[in-house]
């Protein structure tokens, strides 16, 4: 009897340890869900929002958008970026089934020069992640002024990387691409990679504004050159979407 007594005893200990932990555990899930939806840029459930500042799971959240065509134009159509999907053009390697107007900037005021180039859907999300989070803090705080234009070399071109006959073919090929060549602000400022890049001494807020995008450019491009690069990208930065295995990044 006295056994009975004892075992009872264990095992409603046992219960009320188990219940406490139980407990515990839902007050944690309740209070992680609760955080997380405080701070959906962290949640890898949430959609990709442009209001969202970075957070540990946006990387995965672009990859996502430069990996699935649906995903990105969503992303788009989230961010009011009126996006006008092309036909399909072209054959081979160059064919270009993903091809609509870049159209990210133009929506946040701010006029691309030449206009409407085409590029691919991830593109296009890239430039509105990288004006958003990357272009326009970076000009706040070096130039003291919005940029209101940023000047371009081109998104398509079928051809090799280098222009040679052999070798990778370039991300140009399919329109999934863009080179950056200049910003100008509100009050009138032109700044270039081929002019300023280097002007550490002479202008080094401009150095240091084209340094920092080229920076903020590497989280929703999958591969950023500048002029640290080699000698072919002196005068402009080149931003591609890329898909890799295992989704490494390259960002000179």
């Amino acid at each position: 009897m006295r056994w009975r007594k004892g075992m009872r005893a264990r095992l409603l200990s046992l219960f009320d340890h188990g219940l406490l932990v139980l407990l515990l555990v839902a007050s944690l899930l309740l209070t992680g869900r609760a955080w997380l939806h405080d701070h959906p840029e962290d949640d890898p459930w949430a959609p990709l929002s442009l209001r969202d500042p970075p957070g540990w799971a946006t990387g995965r959240k672009l990859a996502a958008v430069r990996a699935d065509l649906p995903t990105c134009r969503a992303f788009l159509e989230r961010s009011d970026i009126p996006a006008e999907p092309l036909p399909a053009v072209g054959s081979g390697i160059c064919r270009r089934s993903d091809r609509e107007r870049v159209a990210s900037l133009a929506a946040a005021d701010v006029a691309l020069r030449p206009r409407n180039p085409q590029a691919t859907c991830a593109v296009d999300a890239g430039l509105a992640y990288w004006l958003r989070h990357g272009v326009q803090p970076a000009a706040r705080l070096f130039l003291h002024s919005p940029v209101v234009r940023i000047e371009q070399l081109g998104t398509y071109n079928c051809r090799r990387i280098g222009g040679g006959k052999t070798g990778t073919w370039s991300q140009h090929s399919t329109g999934n691409a863009i080179d950056i060549s200049a910003f100008v602000t509100a009050d009138g400022q032109r700044v270039t990679v081929l002019g300023d890049w280097k002007a550490k001494a002479s202008q080094p807020e401009r150095s240091a504004f084209l340094h920092a995008v080229r920076d903020a450019a590497c989280m929703p491009f999958s591969t950023v050159l500048s002029p640290d690069y080699n000698a072919a990208h002196a005068n402009h930065l080149h931003l591609d979407q890329a898909r890799r295995t295992g989704g490494w990044k390259a960002c000179h």
